[in-house]
């Protein structure tokens, strides 16, 4: 009997003496990431029987158990994977929006003061310093669109070098994890207890990867965990970890991506399979908010030029020179083609893909508008058709040959993008490229050097005007006139004189059709045939056009010849003021100016939206951690109880010993 209170004194002193060092282990762990807390499990041991029954022989610690629930903690790295994607784009879209919307840094003050030249060079179109000032004008603008692309570039450079940081962290926590899956399974090799702190260690390095790559994970019969990323692809499996690499897109090798190392070499993966963790947050902020902050400039800085441009060309300068001589500079800025990017993976094939700006159309006004968009373009050969897919959107438009799918896209309800297609030699089935109509145009947007080196080549002009005959006796008068794009300047010398008679006007060039436009309906009369004279009407042939009011006589005359004697107009150099206001861009839709406020808007609005979610998910994932923690965390107050509960049952397990060991000495002393 005195041998079974020792054993079972024993046994409770063993069973104190664990609980007192899983409590104190918990309490040191504390404030360890990662620790879930620890308790013992006791049981009884088995009794013995004997004649008066049962006899209990103690108990014993079966294993000290790893408080955990598998639900709460996916919670925890769900909402955290969560937040780490949103923190990095938001915090890398605040440099985005405070570079567009400086006043000093930014591009509307940079338009303002630009067609602040404009309008005075149109105050005074003689003046040599007035020209100056616009080149000097255009000039600033240009650098200001150039300083925001370059700063734009860098970001790009920026997410390259974090995409490349990112990677290699994913590939040292995926070494790290089936280092700690090793462990693991030659500590549960070795029997049946598990390594709690072995499971701890390898789930706050899961923790660590998941924010900086959305994971899931499986487990092994033999303790270990598979990792795995995007839609299933491997990271981890049991004790072998898989390589990642950044690698060049093989649609734009500018652009780093995320590959798959394998025994055939890199496979790149979609950037959609990545999702949550700081990987997918710079991905999505190049693709979502950089992106559209580059092509959106682009767009700005090729509709100015093109607009400008073609404003420009229907001009006269100081010299007189006009559209069609041969010292006559048409375009104010220089502009290079849309980027085209051949797919690295093509067949070979000796095709080669071009891309041009198409000419901006006109508006009721008058005024020139573009209808580029903020999107890059994909084209894909099948063998048969062309199809061109709009990146923002998915709208494809599909055809059997460019010179078709131009014309396609032309007459399809999203009508004109800005761009036309062409090329040479033959495509191979299965090819693709990239095009990106106004990605590098704020870059490679410059004043024409030639201009910028004599300012007398501005032209501010009209190069055709309009005048009553001198010996007229009504009371019509005419406009000084405009052209059109494509317009025929009657040569020098010999003007058009056209003569009011019967009520008609005749004298227009045998060849020509004439327009006559009243209240906006528009009538044309074949050459050769009788036209109407129509009060407050504006007619119109060879891309001139001029209105008449008033009542004529028969035999008035009215001239519309060249501008010999224009140095003092300034009828172009207005037109190209009213750009300002105009509806310039996106299908004539938006101003200049109103485009870039959008464009700032919209980089704005993305970066509220992005803050609110932000805050949002902080609190979801502050309400998951505390509920994990109510189950999984180590309570200081709790475990103080515990050490108090263990040490009495220790105190007692020693006074148990005591006793038996006095009631042994006394079983001695019996003589």
């Amino acid at each position: 009997m005195t041998s079974g209170i020792f054993s079972i004194g024993i046994s409770a002193l063993q069973n104190a003496q664990l609980g007192l060092t899983t409590a104190g282990h918990n309490i040191a762990n504390a404030n360890t990431a990662g620790y879930n807390r620890q308790r013992i499990i006791q049981v009884s041991n088995i009794a013995t029987l004997t004649g008066s029954g049962y006899v209990g022989t103690g108990a014993r610690v079966s294993t000290i158990e790893r408080i955990y629930d598998n639900f709460l903690a996916k919670q925890v790295t769900s909402a955290q994977t969560s937040l780490s994607a949103l923190d990095v784009h938001s915090s890398v879209l605040s440099e985005i929006n405070m570079l567009l919307s400086d006043s000093d840094a930014g591009l509307a003050s940079a338009l303002e003061g630009f067609f602040t030249g404009i309008n005075q060079l149109s105050a005074d179109p003689t003046s040599l310093t007035a020209r100056q000032t616009m080149v000097s004008s255009a000039q600033s603008m240009v650098s200001r669109f150039t300083t925001l692309s370059s700063q734009l570039a860098e970001r790009y450079e920026s997410v390259n070098g974090r995409i490349q940081s990112y990677v290699g962290s994913i590939n040292s926590f995926g070494q790290q994890i089936a280092q700690v899956n090793r462990q693991i399974i030659t500590a549960e090799a070795k029997g049946i207890q598990p390594p709690n702190d072995l499971y701890d260690q390898r789930d706050q390095l899961i923790a660590e990867l998941n924010k900086v790559v959305g994971v899931q994970t499986t487990i092994n019969n033999n303790g270990s965990l598979n990792v795995f990323f995007g839609n299933g692809q491997p990271l981890v499996i049991g004790t072998t970890a898989m390589s990642l690499a950044a690698t060049p897109s093989s649609s734009d090798p500018k652009r780093l991506t995320v590959g798959l190392v394998s025994l055939n070499g890199v496979q790149e993966l979609p950037e959609s399979l990545i999702s949550g963790g700081e990987l997918a947050g710079i991905l999505q902020f190049r693709s979502q908010s950089l992106d559209v902050a580059a092509n959106s400039l682009g767009q700005i800085a090729a509709s100015v030029a093109l607009a400008f441009n073609a404003q420009h060309a229907l001009g006269q300068d100081l010299l007189g020179h006009i559209d069609g001589d041969a010292a006559f500079v048409a375009d104010f800025f220089k502009l290079t083609p849309p980027s085209i990017v051949a797919n690295t993976n093509n067949p070979a094939g000796t095709a080669t893909l071009t891309a041009s700006y198409q000419m901006p159309q006109t508006n009721a006004d008058g005024t020139f508008y573009t209808n580029l968009t903020a999107s890059d373009y994909r084209l894909d050969y099948d063998g048969t058709n062309f199809t061109l897919t709009r990146v923002s959107d998915n709208v494809s438009w599909s055809d059997t040959s460019l010179a078709n799918l131009n014309a396609t896209i032309d007459a399809s309800p999203q009508g004109p993008q800005g761009f036309e297609l062409a090329a040479s030699g033959t495509f191979a089935a299965g090819s693709s490229y990239l095009i990106q109509p106004t990605r590098n145009a704020a870059r490679n947007i410059a004043v024409n050097p030639t201009l910028a080196v004599d300012v007398r080549q501005i032209a501010a002009a009209a190069p055709v005007l309009a005048q009553t005959g001198p010996s007229n006796t009504g009371s019509a008068s005419i406009s000084a006139g405009s052209v059109a794009t494509g317009y025929i300047a009657p040569p020098p010398g010999a003007p058009v004189t056209l003569t009011h008679n019967g009520g008609n006007m005749t004298g227009f060039p045998a060849a020509s059709d004439v327009t006559v436009t009243l209240d906006g309906v528009a009538t044309t009369y074949p050459a050769g045939t009788p036209v109407p004279y129509t009060n407050g009407a504006t007619y119109a042939f060879d891309g001139i056009s001029f209105s008449i009011v008033g009542s004529p006589r028969d035999g008035d005359t009215f001239v519309i010849g060249r501008n010999a004697n224009g140095v003092s107009d300034n009828r172009n150099a207005l037109l190209m003021g009213q750009m300002q206001t105009g509806k310039t861009m996106a299908g004539s839709t938006a101003s200049f100016s109103t485009a870039y406020a959008q464009m700032v808007s919209n980089a704005g609005n993305k970066g509220a939206e992005l803050n609110t979610i932000f805050a949002a998910q902080q609190t979801v994932l502050a309400e998951a951690e505390k509920a994990r923690d109510a189950v999984s965390g180590v309570n200081l107050d709790e475990e103080a109880v515990h050490l108090i509960q263990y040490q009495e049952s220790y105190q007692a397990a020693a006074k148990m010993l005591q006793i038996a060991s006095q009631l042994f000495d006394s079983i001695l002393a019996i003589r």
